[in-house]
């Protein structure tokens, strides 16, 4: 998932990564607002990890997320074809 798409996608990541990231706290959210690396700060300070290890955990869960999603929107369309 690249920025404009992180950026673009906010709200409604917003909720999928306070499932993954439990410790973030809505301010948090608040305070990322869509920003990439600030959500990479966040993650080093309330889980104490190194930087490469917060965008090596951020870059899996995107690209797991990015495959949901799609896996959704593409069921979604195939129902509709009914």
């Amino acid at each position: 998932m690249n920025k404009e798409q992180f950026q673009g996608q906010w709200n409604e990541l917003k909720g999928k990564i306070k499932q993954k990231w439990g410790k973030l706290t809505d301010d948090d959210l608040t305070q990322i607002n869509g920003k990439r690396e600030q959500l990479l700060g966040k993650l080093q300070q309330k889980y104490g990890l190194a930087k490469e290890k917060a965008e090596e955990e951020f870059t899996r869960w995107g690209k797991d997320f990015s495959n949901d999603w799609k896996e959704t929107t593409t069921s979604k369309k195939s129902s509709k074809n009914y």
